[in-house]
């Protein structure tokens, strides 16, 4: 009994050292899965999903764009695996949610930019962007990917041809005590980051969002096709030991 104690705490105590491991790897040394779960499934990036989801194609395509130069037709990816007997990919667009302002996200961009293969002089130039203070301003961004075609036509020209004075009675930040705080400026997609929605950080000379805040709901609707709520938790928001949003 005794040395299935000692074993059991044993296992313990090698648990927390790999995990405590995995939280303090510099982003330099992240992998692609990890830079694509911050991305895509995390405290500060998170992914809704419209139509089928037992496939969820990677979000690595518009990075892949920028570093070179092109991006495939996943319709025509999608034909060719069906001609090849494969098994045709679910259809769905989906809408990546991140808090670009929160340094983890910027991070795993660079990151991933670094992993599929641009030149050290991009990389370079990118990395100041990670370090980056975006000041009194909470930015959040949403970008598209997905093989549905008709669904992900819809969306771009909604998200592209988006007004931004009816876009900001329909976006905002809301906090779990049921505070909100409106949009002050909608940017539409120019680079690979996406569209950006720009909120202020301070609200009558505090933060919107602290470490009682709970958990925080990003909502936009915009025209008829997109409709996005997404809740993050502020308890799992910090990153070197700051409360990054």
């Amino acid at each position: 009994m005794t040395r299935r104690i000692l074993f059991t705490c044993s296992m313990l105590i090698l648990f927390a050292v790999s995990a405590a491991a995995q939280k303090t790897k510099p982003w330099t040394e992240w992998s692609a899965k990890d830079a694509e779960k911050i991305l895509n499934d995390s405290a500060w990036g998170q992914t809704q999903t419209e139509g089928e989801t037992s496939s969820q194609p990677s979000s690595t395509s518009a990075i892949t764009q920028t570093t070179a130069g092109r991006r495939e037709d996943t319709s025509t990816s999608a034909a060719a695996k069906v001609e090849s007997g494969e098994k045709k990919d679910s259809m769905a667009v989906h809408y990546r949610v991140r808090f670009l302002s929160a340094k983890p996200i910027r991070a795993a961009f660079v990151r991933m930019i670094e992993l599929q293969g641009a030149s050290a002089e991009q990389v370079t130039q990118w990395r100041t962007f990670v370090d980056r203070d975006f000041g009194d301003y909470i930015v959040v961004t949403i970008t598209l990917d997905g093989n549905d075609k008709k669904r992900m036509g819809a969306a771009t020209a909604e998200i592209n041809g988006a007004g931004p004075d009816v876009i900001k009675t329909t976006t905002y930040l809301e906090r779990k005590d049921g505070k909100r705080v409106a949009l002050m400026e909608y940017r539409a997609p120019s680079d690979v980051l996406g569209a950006k929605f720009v909120f202020p950080r301070m609200i009558d000379g505090k933060p919107f969002i602290d470490t009682n805040s709970g958990d925080v709901r990003f909502f936009t609707e915009v025209g008829k096709t997109i409709k996005i709520s997404k809740r993050f938790k502020v308890s799992e928001m910090t990153y070197d030991g700051k409360l990054e949003f």
